[in-house]
């Protein structure tokens, strides 16, 4: 039962840091640690950070629609 709850947060909620970590060639690990690290530090500004570029991993394609301008009219969503 727990293997199932960190299986599911670990696909879920650290899909941020498995991006940054195949962009920039550094363990995925790695890069949680130092958010956990800055978190800390910055007493949790990078959690909003992480929250706002969890947004943008999710909705990629849109941001990639709306940037390009290839859509035309509000229905081809």
């Amino acid at each position: 039962m727990i293997e199932k709850i960190l299986t599911f947060f670990e696909k879920q909620a650290f899909g941020v840091c498995g991006w940054w970590g195949e962009k920039l060639g550094i363990k995925s690990s790695r890069i949680r640690l130092y958010f956990i690290y800055f978190s800390f530090i910055t007493l949790g500004s990078p959690l909003i950070i992480y929250l706002i570029m969890a947004f943008f991993l999710e909705h990629k394609d849109l941001v990639k629609q709306l940037v390009r301008g290839r859509r035309k009219t509000v229905w081809d969503l």
